[in-house]
């Protein structure tokens, strides 16, 4: 089965906001825990490395989510692949 030029764009930009996103994940994992003393300043009263180790990293995790979700239903309206049974339920 050969692929159109429209599922290939479609198939890159996935792969591109996966990385993107997979990026992101790593830095806010790996990289705040590794350089957690450097981050000593206080943010909202808590040391910054407590805050996002405790705090932060969930919410950028949570906001990781909604903007895969978000940029998939708009890149599947944009290469006309929508789910065809999203009716509101019925």
């Amino acid at each position: 089965m050969q692929l159109t030029d429209s599922q290939r764009r479609y198939w890159r930009k996935n792969l591109v906001l996966t990385a993107a996103l997979l990026l992101i994940w790593v830095v806010v994992t790996f990289g705040v825990s590794y350089f957690a003393r450097a981050l000593s300043f206080r943010f909202f009263g808590w040391p910054f490395s407590f805050w996002m180790g405790a705090q932060g990293a969930l919410l950028v995790y949570c906001l990781i989510i909604g903007a895969y979700a978000w940029y998939m239903n708009h890149l599947d309206v944009e290469h006309d692949v929508a789910d065809l049974a999203d009716d509101g339920g019925h």
